[in-house]
């Protein structure tokens, strides 16, 4: 990058809302976070879901019967699951012809206060995750404890987390698209649970995948 169309890209950031998806550093200031844009809260009766094009949120469709997210939910900016994190996880499960599912990587935001609504940013640090297959795309869960939360923040790895909350988000993630009396073989399953190190491998995996796809000069 020139040192002109650095300053320009500097000055723009002043003036303009940066995408949550592609003006957002990965890396929040402290080594340990990471930036995490918030598209649903618990409270929320809709699924909302960031609209690629415009940066704004929509409307994806109403949570289905009582179903409703147990945790802050978004993705971590200037990520991207595509060939590499589609591998990692082929490699991992022994699954054949899987692929990413196009989307930036998934973040589950654990955090004692009540936050009343998403489309804001904060800062996380990943203590695991769930290795989520959903009709044959890889769609990881990265699960993360909010900074300086007075309960959630001293975890620091997966195991550190109370059991009943992570069967609280497996549970979550594989009803969330049933609906009750209807029958039908499950497209959605949960490979496994792993820890920090695997977590923080993944979001790397996802950068790459989202360097590669998005080669804008930043």
């Amino acid at each position: 990058m020139t040192q002109e169309l650095s300053v320009l890209l500097e000055q723009l950031k002043k003036y303009f809302k940066p995408h949550p998806w592609h003006g957002i550093p990965v890396q929040a200031e402290s080594p340990a976070f990471f930036n995490v844009f918030i598209e649903i809260v618990p409270t929320d009766t809709v699924k909302y879901e960031l609209d690629k094009a415009s940066g704004y949120l929509c409307i994806d469709r109403p949570q289905k019967f009582s179903n409703y997210v147990p945790a802050l939910y978004g993705f971590i900016p200037r990520t991207y699951c595509m060939e590499r994190v589609a591998a990692y996880a082929g490699e991992r499960t022994g699954m054949q012809n899987l692929v990413g599912d196009g989307d930036p990587l998934d973040i589950c935001v654990l955090s004692e206060k009540p936050i009343t609504h998403g489309d804001l940013l904060l800062q996380a640090k990943p203590i695991g995750g769930l290795r989520m297959i959903d009709n044959g795309e890889v769609d990881d869960k990265i699960i993360a404890v909010l900074k300086d939360d007075a309960i959630y923040g001293r975890f620091e790895d997966i195991e550190d987390c109370p059991p009943k909350i992570l069967a609280r988000l497996k549970h979550y993630f594989l009803t969330y698209k049933e609906i009750p009396g209807e029958g039908g073989e499950r497209k959605v399953s949960i490979e496994a649970m792993y820890n920090r190190k695997e977590a923080l491998h993944i979001i790397n995996l996802s950068v790459q995948d989202y360097d590669a796809a998005f080669p804008f000069p930043r």
